[in-house]
C-alpha cells in the first residue's frame, strides 16, 4: 500500500508536493493580483468608450470592421449564439486549468516554461488595461451589437458603474486574454499531442475562441489580434527567462531538476 501510495504520488506530483504546492501558490497569487489591479481602474468609462471608438475607426479604415456583420450573421442560428456564449463565459477558465494539470502532471519538464508564458501574458495583460480601458463592442448597442451574454454575466450595460469592483472591471478588453490563453495552451498540447485529431483539435481551439468572443460581442478583432500577440511576447519572455535556467524553464524533454531547482 505504502509503495502504492508513493508511485501514484509521484505520478501526480512528479517533483513532489512542496513544488506543487508552490506552483499552486504562485498561479493563485499572479490570479488574484491580476484581477485586484484589473479591477482598480475605476472611473475611466469615458475613457473606455473612447478607446473603443477609436477602434473601430482604425479597423474601419483598414477596411476589416466587420463585427456586427458576423455577429448578425450568428444570430441566425439560436444553437450558435448559445454555445458562443455560453463558451465565453465558462469554456476559459476550466480548459486552461485542465492543461495546466495535464502539462504538470504528464509533460512536468514542459511545464514550466508554460507557466512562465503565463506569468509575463498577465504582466503585459495589466499594463493594457490600465493604460487603454477599452469598452467591449456589447456595450455599444448603437453600432449594431447585442449584448447575447447579459444573462450569463454579472456585467452589461445597463448596470456598469454598479458593477466595478475590486475584482472585476468590464473595461479589460484590450488584449484579449481569451485569445493569449488560448493560444497559449493550445501551442504546447498541439506539439504535445500524438494523435492527429487531438493535434487538429488543439490548433482549432484558438480560432474557436476568436469566433466565440466575436460573435458575442465582447472584443474586436483588434483586441483579438493584441491577445495573439501578447502571447508570441510571453513566449519570447519565457524563452528569455529560460536562458537563466535552461534545465528547469526551457520548453523541452530534459526532465527539471528536483524542487529545489525548478521552481
Amino acid at each position: 500500500m505504502v509503495a502504492h501510495a508513493r508511485r501514484l504520488q509521484a505520478r501526480v506530483l512528479p517533483q513532489g508536493w512542496l513544488d506543487g504546492l508552490r506552483q499552486l501558490a504562485l498561479f493563485l497569487t499572479a490570479y488574484f493580483g491580476y484581477r485586484l489591479v484589473r479591477g482598480l481602474v475605476e472611473g475611466r468609462a469615458t475613457a473606455a468608450f473612447q478607446h473603443a471608438r477609436e477602434l473601430i475607426s482604425i479597423e474601419r479604415t483598414l477596411h476589416m470592421f466587420i463585427e456586427p456583420s458576423v455577429q448578425a450573421w450568428a444570430s441566425g442560428s439560436h444553437v450558435v449564439m448559445m454555445s458562443a456564449s455560453w463558451l465565453y463565459v465558462n469554456a476559459q477558465g476550466p480548459i486552461t486549468i485542465g492543461a495546466l494539470l495535464y502539462l504538470y502532471v504528464r509533460h512536468n519538464e514542459r511545464f514550466y516554461f508554460v507557466r512562465n508564458m503565463f506569468m509575463v501574458a498577465m504582466a503585459i495583460a495589466l499594463v493594457g488595461y490600465v493604460v487603454f480601458p477599452t469598452a467591449p463592442p456589447r456595450f455599444m448597442p448603437e453600432w449594431g451589437f447585442i449584448d447575447t451574454v447579459r444573462n450569463l454575466t454579472p456585467v452589461n450595460v445597463s448596470h456598469t458603474s454598479a458593477s466595478m469592483s475590486a475584482l472585476l472591471n468590464p473595461y479589460a478588453a484590450v488584449p484579449s486574454m481569451h485569445v493569449a490563453f488560448a493560444l497559449m495552451i493550445a501551442w504546447p498540447l498541439a506539439r504535445l499531442s500524438r494523435r492527429p485529431a487531438v493535434r487538429v483539435a488543439w490548433i482549432m481551439y484558438p480560432f474557436v475562441m476568436v469566433f466565440v468572443i466575436v460573435v458575442t460581442a465582447n472584443h474586436f478583432i483588434l483586441d483579438a489580434l493584441l491577445g495573439a500577440l501578447t502571447a508570441a511576447a510571453s513566449a519570447g519572455g519565457a524563452s528569455w527567462l529560460a536562458r537563466t535556467r535552461p534545465g528547469a524553464w526551457r520548453f523541452s524533454r530534459v526532465p527539471a531538476a528536483r524542487v529545489t531547482s525548478a521552481s
